[in-house]
């Protein structure tokens, strides 16, 4: 898969209780990005009793190709059993998820916890490759834990035949505060073709726009750019990253994505309303209802009144009443 697709190429970032399939598919319809990531999902709980619940976090539609698994754990026989679960469930390919820097998930030794424990994490990737036969493994991961540490950790990773390496460019002490440090990326690229590697070297942090990506492409000279927040300020921000037919630098030379403020309120609403009725056809509007109303600002924003609007819907107190005052917004 990975080797497949156009370079640069960009990803929507995997955001737990964000990127679900309902967000995915809205996403689809305001301008695809080249690869979808699931929310990451412990590969513990997908082995447990509580499968069925968790398994949700793995739904996805035809549309949302070509689209990758993320997996977090510390057990490596656990990884290799659920990678063979997903080649059956057909996804395009299985990424591991080494920087979440959450608390109550690194005091379990797992993701960003792995930065530490950089035996453990080569075993998990291994553990993992074994069990997805064909289907590209990847990681996540950043670029050191309570300090920067690229050169070790990105020299032990590449040690391994991993065939994406996204570096979120900030320690794991770090959190998302500090401005990413964009440098290390190109220190990444250094040692991947030093080591002859072939892995793909994807970048991840403060970028808002395909303009900036493509910047960050051509100074530091990677395969890609993951963009995550920026989703929230533009929902239209993959538009012209999607390719058909075209080559994209046919469709826009400069790979800008539309500007938010040329939609119009109306469209925002329109969108607004197509989400909550997917989220209703696919999930119901049972206990969390409460996740939708986060959406709500990524449309309900830069026009005026906006802000009394956005403060309204917040109000509501189920789906029905959130569609309903979605409805209702009087623009006049």
């Amino acid at each position: 898969m990975w080797d497949k697709l156009p370079k640069p190429f960009y990803i929507l970032a995997p955001m737990e209780g964000v990127t679900d399939t309902v967000f995915r598919q809205i996403i689809v319809s305001t301008g695809k990005p080249d690869v979808f990531f699931t929310e990451f999902v412990p590969v513990d709980a997908i082995l447990s009793k509580g499968k069925p619940a968790i398994m949700q976090s793995l739904d996805y539609s035809e549309i949302e190709r070509p689209i990758v698994a993320q997996i977090w754990g510390t057990d490596p026989e656990k990884f290799e059993k659920v990678a063979k679960m997903l080649v059956k469930m057909g996804f395009d390919g299985i990424d591991i998820n080494m920087g979440c820097p959450v608390r109550d998930v690194v005091k379990t030794g797992a993701c960003s916890a792995l930065i530490n424990n950089p035996k453990l994490a080569k075993e998990i990737i291994l553990a993992t490759i074994k069990g997805a036969g064909k289907l590209p493994v990847s990681v996540k991961t950043r670029i050191g834990f309570s300090e920067i540490q690229t050169e070790q950790w990105v020299k032990h990773l590449l040690e391994t035949p991993i065939a994406a390496l996204t570096l979120h460019l900030r320690t794991a002490k770090e959190q998302s505060i500090p401005p990413a440090h964009w440098e290390e990326i190109g220190r990444a690229v250094k040692i991947r073709n030093e080591m002859g590697s072939k892995t793909l070297i994807i970048g991840n942090g403060d970028v808002k726009t395909l303009k900036e990506a493509k910047e960050k492409v051509e100074k530091y000279n990677i395969d890609g750019v993951m963009i995550g927040r920026g989703i929230f300020e533009n929902v239209y921000l993959f538009n012209n990253a999607t390719r058909f037919k075209k080559r994209r630098d046919e469709i826009a030379s400069d790979y800008e994505s539309i500007d938010p403020t040329t939609i119009t309120p109306t469209q925002k609403i329109e969108l607004l309303l197509k989400h909550l009725e997917l989220y209703k056809q696919i999930k119901g509007d049972g206990k969390h209802f409460q996740l939708m109303k986060k959406f709500v600002k990524c449309y309900v924003n830069n026009f005026p009144g906006a802000n009394g609007m956005r403060a309204k819907l917040m109000e509501a107190r189920t789906l029905e009443e959130l569609i309903t005052g979605a409805k209702n917004l009087d623009f006049n």
